[in-house]
């Protein structure tokens, strides 16, 4: 034990690495949520139905599903930095094939371009976890976590304040397909530049490992881990399972409402596109508020089960609110109610990936939370079209009314959970021998 303590050393580019994850992570969640935000423009610009729209932001989902298991074997396999240069690679080749789709008839380009962006994603999403783990100190990790994760939320944030800026609702096609481009070449800018930075910044693994676990998980022999033997572990964790529902039922309703929130508030509030894209952006920006918290909260208490049970009543109660309050015709209410909701929905989110560490240790994080995504993008699919289609027949309210049952379910079995917290009884066990 003595040799491996000597060993456990922070590195200095660990928060270089943390930083430039969230940015790509931020550019290639903004590019899921860019169409979503002016659906009703893009609906008029290549003349297709607002369900094809939302098969954009669904597309994302979808390509996550079948793989995410290679891409997590992949990690596994390979390591942290040919991940890394994937995912960026593939972000910025997505944006620059958006550039070629700026004619209403070349809705098939966007589709491709959003395609190419949804792979980007599958070598993103179960990152935050591992990074924070393999770079940060055991004092730090939850909180690192919560950072990487941010990177994702602050992107969904730019998505929806930017592109209803850049992009006035405009008759005239040349005009738009000229505010389009603005938006796609600088999306393509970015990509690109964060891309090569992951050529020259990011490195495998620090010199040193960063934590006690870390040590005992790099002294272990490769040979004995099985993928597949350990995703069948997880799924007989009685414990995990119950999570991973619970955490699709709440971020799927997540991605639901943001992929539909500007139909519902140009529904209720016609012309005001550019307030119904402030409104995702509150929802956001409150969520990472809520999201620093509970990742603060939990590297000081450690309280996980009672905090994600609070966490998720909450959620419950905010979008029952929400619910009740859209139709009322005052924007400001709706500003505050969509706050209150970003900030415990959102909240959630880090909340969930560090619960699953904890029951689940010493598997894999990149298993434990790819298994959670994949629960969330499944039920996002889901409620995505349920309530697109509820809205579409029997109105907003009865839309929303879903997904309060769902997160009402969710609330009952997250109530059902054990606390097993096997990683936290690993560590204690170390600092007493």
């Amino acid at each position: 034990g003595d040799a491996a303590a000597a060993e456990v050393q922070l590195s200095r580019l660990r928060w270089a690495v943390l930083l430039l994850f969230s940015s790509y992570s931020l550019c290639n969640a903004f590019q899921w949520i860019q169409y979503g935000s002016i659906n009703n423009v893009f609906m008029s610009f290549y003349d297709v139905s607002a369900f094809a729209i939302d098969w954009l932001s669904m597309s994302y989902m979808l390509i996550y599903i079948p793989l995410l298991f290679p891409v997590a074997w992949l990690l596994d396999k390979r390591g942290l930095r040919l991940i890394a240069l994937a995912g960026s690679a593939l972000n910025a080749v997505g944006a620059w094939v958006k550039l070629g789709s700026l004619k209403p008839h070349l809705f098939p380009v966007t589709v491709l371009g959003q395609v190419i962006c949804g792979l980007a994603q599958v070598f993103i999403l179960g990152m935050p976890s591992r990074i924070a783990s393999v770079w940060f100190g055991s004092h730090e990790v939850s909180t690192a976590c919560s950072i990487a994760v941010f990177g994702n939320q602050l992107g969904i944030a730019a998505g929806f304040l930017v592109p209803p800026v850049l992009i006035p609702n405009v008759e005239d096609v040349e005009k738009l397909a000229y505010h389009i481009s603005i938006m796609f070449f600088m999306t393509a800018g970015v990509a690109s530049a964060l891309f090569i930075l992951v050529i020259i910044v990011f490195r495998e693994k620090p010199s040193n490992p960063p934590s006690l676990a870390q040590a005992l998980i790099q002294s272990r022999p490769t040979a004995e881990y099985s993928y597949t033997q350990s995703v069948l572990r997880l799924l007989r964790n009685a414990n995990f399972v119950l999570l991973m529902v619970t955490y699709g039922l709440n971020v799927g309703c997540f991605y639901a409402l943001s992929t539909l929130l500007n139909r519902m508030v140009i529904h209720h509030y016609p012309g005001e596109e550019v307030n119904a894209g402030r409104i995702g952006l509150t929802i956001v920006l409150s969520g990472m508020v809520g999201a620093l918290i509970s990742g603060i909260w939990l590297d000081k208490t450690k309280t996980y089960k009672q905090t994600t049970l609070v966490v998720y009543i909450m959620s419950l109660m905010g979008m029952i609110v929400y619910t009740f309050t859209l139709s009322l015709g005052h924007l400001w209410v709706v500003f505050v109610t969509a706050g209150l909701l970003g900030f415990f929905m959102t909240g959630y989110l880090p909340l969930g990936f560090e619960f699953a560490a904890e029951l689940t240790y010493p598997e894999s994080e990149g298993t434990s939370s790819g298994l959670l995504n994949v629960s969330a993008q499944i039920f996002g699919i889901a409620f995505t079209i349920g309530q697109g289609q509820i809205m579409d027949h029997f109105g907003t309210k009865a839309g929303n009314l879903l997904l309060c049952s769902v997160l009402f379910l969710g609330t009952v079995m997250t109530a059902f959970i054990k606390a097993d917290l096997r990683r936290q009884k690993a560590s204690l066990e170390n600092e007493q021998t």
